[in-house]
């Protein structure tokens, strides 16, 4: 049976719109090309959510979290504040909808 029948499926939680998983939300804040590199990202242990280590994939964020990031070059770093939880991926102009930059390199 497919998860996409399944509720929560998605990454979604079961009846709360309000959070979902972090690798899903990279994805959609196009942070990377890739849901599974936003995968790796999120698992390398680079990733702060709130300020504790992110370890795994799965872990949710909602609005108002804040979520520190490696830049490309990992010398530096980008913090978000999440300010939306979006159902899909949609355009970059869709995508810089769902953050705010504290801090960039």
């Amino acid at each position: 049976m497919s998860r996409r029948g399944t509720p929560g499926g998605d990454g979604s939680s079961d009846g709360d719109a309000g959070e979902q998983r972090i690798d899903l939300w990279l994805w959609h804040a196009r942070v990377a090309r890739t849901r599974a590199l936003c995968a790796a990202i999120a698992e390398s242990g680079h990733v702060r959510l709130n300020r504790q280590r992110v370890e795994k994939a799965h872990m949710r964020v909602r609005a108002g979290d804040v979520v520190t990031l490696p830049s490309a070059d990992r010398r530096q770093v980008r913090v978000l504040e999440v300010r939306a939880i979006a159902p899909r991926r949609g355009s970059a102009t869709e995508a810089a909808t769902l953050y705010r930059v504290i801090e960039e390199p």
